[in-house]
C-alpha cells in the first residue's frame, strides 16, 4: 500500500507548490489533502490519518506544533516553518525533520529521503522524539536564554499564481491597508496578509522602526525628517515619492534630524 499525507500551509499557493515538488519526487506518496489552517488540519488527520503530515508552524486557529502534539494515532510529522529558530533547534536535537519556507529543492529531497527510512522505523520511537521536540518548541526561549533572535530576512508576496520573494532588507515600509498589508519597495507595491503586529514582531527593531500604528519604516532608507504643526513627523524615504507620516507617540526617534 502506498504511503499517505496531509499538507497544512495558511498560504495556499506555498501549500500547492509544497503538494507539487513532493509528487515530483515521491509519486508513490498519495496527499490525501492540502489544509489551510489549523482546525481543518487537525479534522482531516483525525478522519484520514495519513502517514505524514507536513504542518506549518504558524497557521490561524491551531499552530503546527499545536495540532502535531493532539495526535492520537503514529504519523510521521515535518514542520514548516520560516522564522522560528528555537523550534527548529528543537526538531534538531530530537531527529524530528522539518523544512524552512521557501522549501529548497535539495532540502526537500532530503526530507523525503528520510521518511521513506523513517516509515521503516517503530511508531512509538518515532512518536517519543516528536513528543519531546514539541514540547521543547512550545516551551519557548528560556528565561536564561540570551541568543539573539533570527529575524525575517524574506517577504513572501502573491502575485497572480506565483510567490514572489522580496528581501526584507529591500522593503521601504510597511502600510496597514484594510485586510492586508502593504509593502513598499522601490520597485513599486506588493500586498500580504500578515499584519503589522505580527510583522513587528518578526523584524529586527534596530532596522525596521515603528512610526505609527499602521506603519513600520525602514530606518536605513529615511533621508529626512520635518516636523508639521500637529506633532507628527513627515518621513522622507529614499527611491520613493511619497512621505510617511510618523504619528506623535513615536516623533521623539526624529528628534535629532
Amino acid at each position: 500500500m502506498n504511503p499517505t499525507a496531509l499538507i497544512a500551509d495558511d498560504e495556499p499557493l506555498l501549500a500547492e507548490d509544497l503538494k507539487r515538488r513532493i509528487e515530483a519526487l515521491w509519486p508513490a506518496l498519495q496527499i490525501q489533502a492540502v489544509c489551510h489552517d489549523g482546525a481543518a488540519a487537525l479534522e482531516q488527520l483525525q478522519h484520514g490519518k495519513p502517514d505524514i503530515a507536513f504542518l506549518d508552524i504558524r497557521m490561524p486557529g491551531l499552530t503546527g506544533l499545536e495540532v502535531a502534539a493532539r495526535l492520537d494515532f503514529p504519523c510521521h510529522v515535518v514542520f514548516v516553518t520560516a522564522y522560528d529558530p528555537h523550534a527548529v533547534e528543537a526538531f534538531e536535537r530530537a531527529a524530528v525533520d522539518y523544512v524552512l519556507k521557501p522549501a529548497d529543492a535539495a532540502r526537500l529531497a532530503k526530507t523525503v529521503e528520510r521518511l521513506k527510512r523513517a516509515l521503516a522505523v517503530p511508531s512509538d520511537a518515532q512518536r517519543n522524539r516528536l513528543t519531546a521536540a514539541i514540547a521543547e518548541a512550545l516551551g519557548k526561549v528560556s528565561p536564561g536564554n540570551t541568543a539573539k533572535p533570527a529575524w525575517l530576512k524574506w517577504i513572501r508576496a502573491s502575485v497572480g499564481d506565483s510567490v514572489r520573494l522580496v528581501p526584507v532588507g529591500d522593503v521601504r515600509y510597511f502600510q496597514a491597508a484594510d485586510k492586508y498589508t502593504a509593502v513598499m519597495t522601490a520597485a513599486g507595491e506588493l500586498l500580504i496578509r500578515t499584519p503589522i503586529k505580527e510583522l513587528a514582531e518578526q523584524l529586527d527593531p534596530e532596522t525596521f522602526w515603528q512610526v505609527h500604528r499602521g506603519t513600520i519604516v525602514n530606518a536605513q532608507y529615511v533621508t529626512a525628517a520635518r516636523h508639521d504643526g500637529s506633532g507628527r513627523v513627515l518621513l522622507s524615504l529614499r527611491d520613493r515619492p511619497e512621505t510617511v507620516a510618523a504619528s506623535r507617540a513615536y516623533a521623539h526617534l526624529f528628534r535629532q534630524m
